[in-house]
């Protein structure tokens, strides 16, 4: 009887175990990412992006916020955020308390499907054979998160909301243009708003996005972009080792769910996030991040 019920115990105590550490340990060992893009002309001095992303916030996350106020020390010379920001209703002072000093760097954001519907327990499995895109065609349609006063806030602090729209910046003496969609996981996005060649006398031009669905990477791309900014996959979440992400939650390619690639002409980078849906609280083998993107001079 022993050895018949040694082999089942084995395994709940090793799935336990699993569980316990992607719960309590991975979920809060917070990464920093850094990466070098070459997308500035010959002879301009690095210019540096910190691109955070997917959130998730609720009351109470204090180590995530303490560790993404700190990242102001890296002196940022601009603050990208790819949305998913909060997960609860009361979560706009604990985010605008988590950026903290960021707030007074230039900033840009659009939202994510999160930032307004609340979160609720799906089935994770799911994800391996498809996108979570339908619950929010078939059954939510009223917001239910304050993601108007989320981008209030964040607009009354100098930031610019790029949903949909187009912005014009000077970062360390440099002419930025930007431009960015809502989130297409929801149907919100409106290329055909921001659409057209990007202004050649722009020294530096970014796309930004929630969801890395090709068909705006594709537009972003051919529109001139040079660099394009997205989060939403958490970067699969739970991967396997030497394997890699399970799922990519939208139309990118499991190569690309996290990380910096090219795409076309441009340079896509895809932050895994530094958070989880509070109803999936769990990271595996894909810890929560944030990235800092020093652009540098094209090797001409």
């Amino acid at each position: 009887m022993r050895k018949l019920l040694a082999v089942p115990l084995g395994l709940a105590g090793a799935g336990a175990a699993t569980f316990g550490y992607a719960s309590v340990i991975e979920r809060n060992w917070f990464h920093l990412r850094r990466f070098e893009v070459p997308v500035l002309a010959p002879g301009t001095h690095p210019v540096k992006v910190l691109h955070i992303s997917d959130a998730h916030l609720t009351p109470g996350r204090t180590r995530m916020i303490r560790w993404v106020r700190a990242l102001d020390a890296l002196e940022p010379d601009l603050v990208v955020n790819t949305g998913d920001s909060i997960s609860h209703p009361d979560s706009i002072g604990p985010f605008l308390e988590l950026l903290g000093p960021l707030l007074e760097r230039p900033g840009v954001f659009v939202y994510g499907s999160n930032d307004m519907f609340s979160p609720v327990f799906k089935n994770p499995m799911r994800y391996i054979w498809r996108t979570s895109k339908k619950d929010y065609a078939r059954r939510r349609r009223v917001a239910d998160l304050p993601y108007r006063e989320l981008g209030a806030a964040l607009k009354s602090s100098g930031w610019l909301d790029l949903n949909n729209r187009m912005g014009r910046l000077k970062i360390a003496g440099l002419d930025v243009e930007l431009a960015g969609i809502d989130d297409s996981h929801i149907n919100r996005d409106r290329y055909d708003q921001i659409a057209g060649p990007v202004d050649p006398r722009a020294d530096l031009t970014i796309g930004v996005t929630h969801s890395p669905e090709p068909r705006n990477l594709d537009r972003f791309a051919a529109d001139g972009y040079k660099l394009l900014l997205a989060g939403h996959t958490h970067g699969g979440q739970v991967c396997v080792p030497f394997y890699g992400a399970l799922a990519t939650n939208c139309g990118i390619d499991r190569p690309r769910v996290k990380g910096l690639h090219r795409h076309a002409d441009s340079w896509l980078h895809v932050s895994a996030g530094l958070g989880t849906s509070p109803m999936a609280p769990f990271r595996f083998c894909c810890p929560p991040e944030a990235s800092l993107l020093t652009l540098t001079p094209r090797i001409s």
